[in-house]
């Protein structure tokens, strides 16, 4: 039997109440992930030799960047995108060029002096 392992797949750093309490998957992906999960990351990250061809296709596709067609490998992938920091695109300025410089709004660098007469 492909994918075999002696104990379940947990991530509690990244799921801290577990896989399938974490919304990102479906209740069979989890149940997937929970039983050859383990397995699944010994052979991405190469601790683990691959024992049969279902193994080393899941490898191939895994380390490519081509179309995935075998199941344990779109779920895997799929946990690796959901493990990835995010990156946060903001549309707001904190300021313009002219603040940063010490220019006031006033549209020049006269003191507050020059400004009252």
């Amino acid at each position: 039997m492909s994918f075999e392992s002696e104990k379940p797949f947990n991530d509690f750093q990244h799921f801290a109440r577990g896989l399938r309490r974490s919304g990102d998957f479906t209740i069979n992906e989890s149940n997937l992930l929970e039983k050859y999960g383990t397995a699944m990351m010994e052979l991405y990250n190469g601790t683990r030799e691959p024992s049969n061809d279902e193994e080393k296709e899941f490898v191939k596709q895994i380390t490519s960047d081509e179309v995935i067609t075998d199941k344990n490998a779109k779920i895997f992938k799929k946990y690796l995108q959901v493990i990835q920091p995010r990156h946060l695109h903001r549309l707001c300025s904190v300021g313009n060029d002219d603040e940063l410089n010490g220019n006031s709004f006033m549209g020049g660098s006269q003191s507050s002096e020059d400004s009252l007469d």
